[in-house]
């Protein structure tokens, strides 16, 4: 989403640092180009103004001018402007601190993915050890309430048993009640949308606020919708009073304004932000590790938080020893594809790798592709345990066979094999050289692409 808005400060920025003097001029020139390039991601105009100033006024001081370093003095004043900009000293995080029940209460338009993002948030309530009650209270959009009982049933989460012919200040009523009898801490009103705000909607919702009481009024607001989903916020906040706001679609290829203005024009923090269509897909907002996805200066933390959270430490720990001993086999490398699949799509991955995002930009095709992955994997699972654990056994028979039942080529078989046996050789020898060179030669496996940078042309496909 954020990719041109990076692509053009990045050339700002390498503009600045080659300034070996910094003069008014030099940043007045640089903040033009600054302020076109947030205009041009749909940045909300009057935020726009406002951030070039404080950046100007600050990038124009003493301390700056006469550094040594004034360019790169400059790019830090535009990240913590930045991080500023979208709440980075204000507390973004979950208020539950009230008397079982909290109610949490999500509004916003319709198509907006409320009912999606009802379900993804009570997914993360339970991992932090509460007990979620899913409230499907939108009794206009056709299915909306079987769609919410739905993705309960997928999550294991308890949904409140409502019914399209039931008013929906009656449904909350009776299911903040419900909630109390039965030991659920947290319930989760999923109310009804619009396709624009008008008074029956707003008297509604305000209503349904006067009788449950939320701890918390979330707007959830499509990324993709850019200036609108500010306006819409505005609107939402000046009857409502929202408390936070929950970003859905940010993994979408739109411009990005709305995660870069809701916050100033709405004085509401961004909490969460929904990173995919998976129900385990929504993250905790982090101002500053947004600004350093956008700035192609990785996010190193939320990517060892992925790593923790999905990754298995006994197999992670079995693998690396296999390959110490130079034992790894084909039905390893599956169980490593497996490993990195829970972390994300490759890309997202490698966006979160200080200096990879642009690197995997200059390196169009040469980087894995999801397609790849799958195409690899069907391979190797089309083969038998004694064929992965030695695959020296795989003839022509076998090849021809396992190329019929994976939808491939033989060609594409012996590329696969040709690449693997390339790898094992490589990391017998890196295994010699102590743990650092074996973490780099990782690269050179088939499926890790170019992390260790060896790793160019391991994958056989698209090349």
């Amino acid at each position: 989403m954020f990719d041109n808005l990076s692509d053009k400060l990045e050339s700002v920025f390498k503009k600045l640092r080659g300034q070996g003097v910094m003069t008014e001029d030099n940043i007045k020139d640089a903040l033009r180009e600054v302020r076109l390039a947030l205009l041009e991601a749909d940045v909300n105009f009057k935020v726009v103004k406002d951030f070039v100033e404080n950046v100007r006024l600050k990038a124009v001081g003493t301390e700056v001018m006469q550094s040594l370093a004034p360019g790169q003095q400059v790019v830090r004043i535009v990240h913590d402007e930045l991080i500023n900009l979208m709440g980075g000293d204000q507390d973004n995080s979950l208020d539950l601190a009230a008397k079982p029940p909290v109610v949490l209460m999500l509004v916003g338009l319709q198509g907006a993915g409320k009912t999606t993002t009802c379900g993804k948030l009570g997914s993360w309530l339970r991992k932090q050890k509460r007990r979620p009650l899913l409230v499907p209270a939108d009794v206009y959009r056709p299915a909306a309430i079987e769609q919410l009982k739905t993705v309960g049933r997928q999550l294991n989460i308890d949904v409140f048993d409502s019914q399209t012919g039931q008013e929906p200040v009656d449904i909350c009523s009776a299911a903040v009640r419900f909630a109390e009898l039965n030991g659920f801490d947290t319930v989760l009103l999923d109310t009804a949308g619009r396709h624009q705000i008008d008074d029956y909607l707003m008297s509604e919702l305000e209503r349904i606020k006067a009788v449950a009481q939320p701890r918390e009024i979330l707007f959830v607001a499509d990324a993709m919708t850019g200036q609108e989903a500010v306006t819409v916020a505005s609107g939402f906040n000046d009857r409502l009073g929202i408390t936070g706001v929950i970003l859905s679609k940010l993994d979408g290829d739109a411009k990005g304004g709305a995660a870069l203005s809701i916050k100033a024009v709405t004085g509401a923090p961004v909490k969460f932000v929904g990173l995919g269509e998976k129900l385990d897909a929504l993250e905790v907002f982090h101002p500053d590790r947004l600004v350093s996805r956008i700035l192609g200066m990785g996010d190193v933390l939320t990517l060892v938080e992925k790593a923790q959270s999905a990754l298995d430490e006994k197999e992670t720990e079995r693998l690396t020893q296999k390959l110490k001993k130079n034992q790894f086999d084909l039905e390893d490398f599956l169980a490593q594809l497996q490993q990195l699949k829970k972390l994300g799509s490759l890309e997202s991955i490698m966006g979160m790798i200080p200096g990879m995002g642009k690197m995997m930009k200059q390196m169009q095709g040469a980087q894995p592709s999801e397609k790849e992955m799958k195409r690899i994997e069907a391979i190797i699972r089309s083969m038998t345990p004694a064929e992965r654990a030695d695959h020296g056994i795989i003839n022509g028979s076998r090849r021809l066979r396992i190329a019929k039942g994976s939808g491939t080529t033989v060609q594409e078989i012996n590329l696969l094999l040709k690449r693997f046996t390339e790898a094992q050789k490589m990391m017998k020898q890196l295994s010699k050289m102590g743990p650092k060179n074996l973490m780099k030669g990782m690269g050179g496996l088939p499926g890790l692409g170019n992390l260790g940078g060896l790793g160019k042309g391991m994958f056989p496909f698209g090349r």
